[in-house]
C-alpha cells in the first residue's frame, strides 16, 4: 500500500522570500520556556559527531540524560555531565525521562535517526538530528509530519546552513549575479569507508560482542545480524542497512548551496548510472542526474551529483571546461549559469568565488537579506535554541530539511533500481520505474522497534 502523508508544502512555502525568519511562524514549546529558563537536554549517539552536538548543545542549558550504544564513546561524557542519567537503549530513555527533557540531539548512525527523532516528537521534545536526516525517503516525510503535528523545533545537522558564506552565496544566485541558473554538479571526496568493491558481502566470522557494546541496540530498526567490527564503529556508513553511502553521507552538505538558492522542489526524474549494486553495500560510484521543473520565474535545473572512482580509476568529476582553469578541489559544487560560473571548492558552500574572474572583477553583489550567524556549527545550535524559545524557525528546519534529504536520497533509489524514474512528489510514488524501485522508498523496521 502506498503511504499517505499530510498536505504537500513546497520548498518556496518556506523559503521563497528573501529571508527565511520572514516566514517563520513562531515555535509553541511542548513546555513553555521562557527567555532565561535553562533547557533540559539529552544527546542521543554521544560519539563521532554526536560528540560535538551534544557539547555544543549543552551551552543552551543542562545535560540532564545521554544514551550511546557503545560505553567507549559513552565514558567521555559521562566523565563530564556527571548528573545526567546514562543509557544505552534510547527507547528505554525516553520512557524513564518522559516530561524530563526539553531538547535531544540525534547523532546515531543514519538508520536510528527517524525512529528517535519521531519518539522524541510524539513527547514534545525538540529534536536537532544530524544529515541525512533518515535513512529511508518515507522517514523523512514522517520526520516533517510529527514536526508539524507536534509543533517542536527542528534543525538538521548541515552546520554549512549557519555559516555566513553560504547565505551570502544563496543571496548572490538569487539576485542573479551569474544570471539564469540551468545546470549544477556537485561532487564529493567520499566514500572514505571500506564498501563496493573491497567489500560486496557480509564477513563470515561471528566475534564475540564486546562487553561495552549493546548490539541489539546499535542495530535498533535495522535487521538482525551478527556482530562485526566492519560495521561499528564508523564503518556502518558503506552497509545497505545502516549507511546512505557518499550520496547520504555527504550530500545534504554539498548540494545545500545549491537547493537553498534555487529553492529546489520536488525533482520529477532522477536516473543513475554506477557499477551493478549489491544487496549489501554502497556502490564504489556513481553519477546520478536529476530534473528539476521550473520555479515561478526561476527556470528548470539539471542537477548532476558525482561519487567515487571511476572503473578506469579516475575521480568522478563534472566537465572540465566548466571550471573555467581552476583546478577542481576533491568535493565541491558549481552552479551554471547563462552569464558565468559559482563555483564553491569545498563541502558546506562557505566559500566561493565567481568564474571567470576577469569578468566578475569589481562586482559588489546585493545588499544582504539573511540573517547572519557567524559562529558555524555552534550556530547551527544557537539557532534551534531560538527557534526553541519561540524564535523563528531555523534554517534547516525539517519543512527544509526533509525535502532536501528525501531528494538525496532517491538518488540511491535510482542507483539500486538501475531504471530511469519519474518522481510524483506530491502524490509521493513514482509513474515510471515504480516496480523497480517503490520498494527502496521504506523498508520494515526489526520488531521492537516501532513508533
Amino acid at each position: 500500500m502506498r503511504p499517505t502523508f499530510t498536505r504537500t508544502y513546497s520548498r518556496r512555502d518556506f523559503i521563497g522570500s528573501a529571508t527565511a525568519a520572514s516566514l517563520a511562524f513562531t515555535i509553541l514549546p511542548a513546555r513553555a520556556i521562557g527567555a532565561n529558563d535553562r533547557l533540559r537536554i539529552a544527546g542521543v549517539g554521544v560519539g563521532g559527531k554526536g560528540s560535538s552536538d551534544i557539547d555544543q548543545a549543552a551551552n543552551l542549558g543542562d545535560v540532564v540524560a545521554l544514551c550511546d550504544c557503545d560505553d567507549r564513546q559513552m565514558a567521555p561524557k559521562a566523565a563530564k555531565w556527571t548528573g545526567a542519567r546514562k543509557f544505552r537503549d534510547f527507547r528505554k530513555m525516553f520512557d524513564a525521562m518522559d516530561g524530563k527533557i526539553d531538547a535531544v540531539t540525534v547523532s546515531t548512525p543514519d538508520h536510528n535517526h527517524a525512529l528517535a527523532a519521531a519518539l522524541a516528537m510524539e513527547r514534545g521534545m525538540h529534536v536537532y538530528v544530524q544529515k541525512p536526516l533518515t535513512h529511508d525517503v518515507w522517514e523523512a516525510r514522517w520526520l516533517r509530519d510529527l514536526a508539524r503535528k507536534h509543533k517542536v523545533a527542528t534543525q538538521m545537522g548541515n552546520q554549512g546552513t549557519s555559516e555566513d558564506g553560504l547565505r551570502k552565496g544563496v543571496e548572490w544566485l538569487r539576485a542573479g549575479a551569474i544570471g539564469t541558473v540551468r545546470e549544477v554538479h556537485v561532487w564529493t571526496n567520499r566514500p572514505q569507508w571500506p564498501q563496493s568493491p573491497s567489500v560486496i558481502a557480509r564477513p563470515a566470522e561471528k566475534p564475540v560482542v564486546p562487553a561495552e557494546l549493546d548490539w541489539n541496540a546499535f542495530l535498533g530498526t535495522a535487521p538482525d545480524r551478527p556482530y562485526h567490527p566492519s560495521y561499528h564503529p564508523f564503518k556502518w556508513r558503506g552497509w545497505q542497512d545502516f549507511g546512505t553511502g557518499a550520496l547520504g553521507d555527504m550530500g545534504c552538505h554539498t548540494a545545500n548551496l545549491a537547493f537553498m538558492a534555487l529553492e529546489l522542489d520536488y525533482p520529477t526524474s532522477i536516473q543513475a548510472e554506477s557499477e551493478a549494486p549489491n544487496p549489501e553495500t554502497h556502490t564504489a560510484w556513481a553519477t546520478v542526474r536529476y530534473q528539476f521543473p521550473a520555479r515561478g520565474q526561476r527556470a528548470p535545473v539539471k542537477f548532476n551529483w558525482y561519487e567515487g572512482k571511476l572503473p578506469d580509476g579516475s575521480k568522478n568529476l563534472p566537465p572540465m571546461e566548466l571550471f573555467h582553469g581552476e583546478k577542481p578541489t576533491s568535493s565541491g559544487s558549481l552552479m551554471v549559469g547563462d552569464k558565468g560560473v559559482l563555483y564553491s571548492p569545498n563541502d558546506y558552500g562557505a566559500s566561493w568565488k565567481l568564474l571567470p574572474g576577469d569578468r566578475f572583477a569589481g562586482y559588489e553583489g546585493p545588499a544582504p537579506t539573511l540573517a547572519r550567524n557567524g559562529r558555524g556549527d555552534q550556530g547551527q545550535k544557537d539557532e534551534w535554541g531560538a527557534a526553541i524559545r519561540g524564535g523563528p524557525k531555523a534554517f534547516s528546519n525539517f519543512d527544509y530539511a526533509s525535502l532536501l534529504t528525501e531528494t538525496i536520497l532517491l538518488g540511491n533509489v535510482a542507483i539500486r533500481a538501475r531504471v530511469p524514474l519519474v518522481w510524483d512528489g506530491p502524490k509521493f510514488r513514482f509513474t515510471t520505474g515504480a516496480k523497480e524501485a517503490t520498494k527502496f522508498l521504506r523498508r520494515k523496521y526489526r520488531h521492537g522497534w516501532t513508533a
